[in-house]
């Protein structure tokens, strides 16, 4: 392989299954998979998507290998039908998703795969690799920039977990609400806004003395005047020579509150909120009022919401493993699991009864009244709700666990929209590309739609998702079936 082929970036067991699969002839059974995951990181209500178009290219990477390849983890001459199989392989069914920069709520499926039972299987890995890893920065992406209303720059790829997890991290970051990133290619492919100012090497490249700073920053701005200019002013001590040279840089090269292009300074270290409020007032004094002011160290969605408490003077915020590694949650909860086979609902029961899946072939409706979401609810497709609601008819939502809690729509009060796209049709992608800008201001767009408590950092008031009564019976005949069984099962031995 000249290139890395993520289409096979699987584990083995999803081909030693597969085999079994062909040996028994089922690889032309249809079967249905849903992607999703059952909590939200940080104790939050929901996630933003971010991902679906890398999953999609994936998919339709299938078939890109010769035998050869399959021989070095599948060999013998026993399985070379298998292999020949594989080889020529493409996924030719159906996928349904969301759309980057919606917000999905922990249950309702993200992705449905509906396809032969081999095809829809192998893609598993691969698919959880792409989707965990960029719902998982894009969630947090959106959790730090809700902590203030100041513009946040993403710029972690230095502590992202490879070059991959760096370009695509930080355009899960920038659908999640991030206005920047210092990734020059997630700038090039993505179009995503890049930013950048200067490291402490580049101060300390001109002479460890305070003479040495000062001339760094007016050679910085001869070289680049006529750009956004941003100062480094804590590599030996921001009040007493930092901010001091900064200003007298700014100064003595026609930089002030006239120049066009913006200009600031960059906090690193200390106390940031008393820094911060130092450094406006001697800006202030020196005339510099539009001089902006950029805090960094290590920040994430608390202590920049602490800073805002504070009434730091802070313009603008950068974030890096925060956001890059997703630091407090670093590993997303999508699983992938057959929910449909042959027609045929089917489900997995787990002693942990939270963990007992939908099954069956779903759609996910969000119920809109006056530009607000109100509620989501999954329905299996076609059933009694779901036509209810495509006609907008009257409704009653219950909740799965609590049927005291119970909420009625009028008829035509509502509107409603899918939330599970066909992008996918017998292995075509039917996708419409989308700019990055685009899929930006669809997650704000949705944002602006939840209740202001739906949105808080810590212990936000939880939004209202249930599953339709046709779902909910499947679901309960599918259980107390299996329960039956396994009493019957069981019951000879204990005699």
């Amino acid at each position: 392989m000249d290139k890395l082929n993520i289409s096979y970036c699987s584990d083995k067991y999803q081909y030693t299954m597969g085999k079994t699969f062909y040996d028994l002839g089922l690889q032309k059974k249809i079967a249905v998979f849903n992607m999703f995951y059952r909590s939200a990181p940080d104790k939050n209500n929901w996630a933003v998507v971010s991902g679906i178009r890398e999953a999609l290219e994936m998919i339709s990477g299938l078939g890109s290998e010769d035998i050869s390849f399959f021989e070095r983890f599948i060999p013998g001459d026993e399985n070379h039908e298998y292999r020949e199989y594989l080889a020529n392989m493409r996924f030719t069914g159906n996928v349904y998703c969301m759309q980057e920069g919606e917000i999905a709520f922990p249950g309702q499926p993200v992705i449905i795969v509906e396809g032969p039972l081999i095809e829809a299987q192998v893609i598993e890995t691969p698919l959880l690799c792409i989707m965990n890893h960029q719902m998982a920065i894009a969630t947090k992406a959106s959790r730090v920039t809700r902590a203030t209303t100041k513009p946040i720059s993403e710029f972690g790829s230095r502590r992202a977990h490879g070059p991959w997890a760096a370009i695509y991290g930080a355009k899960a970051a920038y659908i999640g609400g991030c206005m920047s990133s210092s990734n020059i290619f997630t700038s090039e492919i993505f179009g995503v806004p890049s930013t950048g100012t200067m490291a402490h090497s580049f101060i300390t490249a001109f002479g460890c003395s305070i003479a040495g700073e000062l001339h760094a920053f007016e050679t910085y701005i001869k070289s680049h005047y006529g750009e956004p200019l941003i100062l480094l002013v804590d590599t030996y001590d921001t009040l007493r020579c930092g901010l001091k040279n900064a200003i007298k840089a700014f100064l003595n090269n026609g930089v002030d509150d006239n120049y066009e292009k913006g200009f600031g300074i960059r906090l690193d270290s200390g106390d940031l909120a008393y820094l911060s409020a130092r450094c406006r007032e001697e800006l202030d004094n020196a005339g510099l009022k539009k001089c902006k002011i950029f805090a960094t160290n290590s920040l994430d969605e608390y202590i920049i919401s602490d800073l805002e408490h504070q009434n730091a003077r802070i313009d603008a915020y950068g974030v890096g493993d925060a956001i890059a590694t997703s630091k407090h949650n670093p590993c997303f909860g999508n699983v992938y699991k057959l929910v449909q086979i042959g027609g045929q609902g089917v489900l997995k029961r787990s002693e942990d009864k939270s963990k007992a899946i939908n099954p069956g072939f779903q759609i996910t409706y969000r119920i809109i009244q006056n530009g607000s979401f109100k509620a989501d609810v999954t329905c299996l497709r076609g059933d009694v709700l779901s036509r209810k609601i495509e006609q907008r008819e009257a409704i009653t939502l219950r909740d799965e666990r609590d049927d005291t809690k119970v909420t009625t729509f009028k008829e035509q009060s509502y509107d409603f929209k899918p939330l599970q796209i066909q992008m996918m049709k017998d292995g075509v992608m039917m996708l419409k590309e989308k700019t990055i800008q685009e899929k930006r201001n669809y997650y704000l767009s949705n944002l602006q739609c939840l209740n202001e408590t739906e949105k808080r950092i810590i212990n936000p008031h939880f939004y209202k998702v249930d599953i339709s009564d046709d779902l909910y019976d499947l679901k309960e005949h599918l259980i107390d079936s299996l329960v039956k069984e396994i009493r019957d099962f069981d019951e000879p031995e204990l005699k």
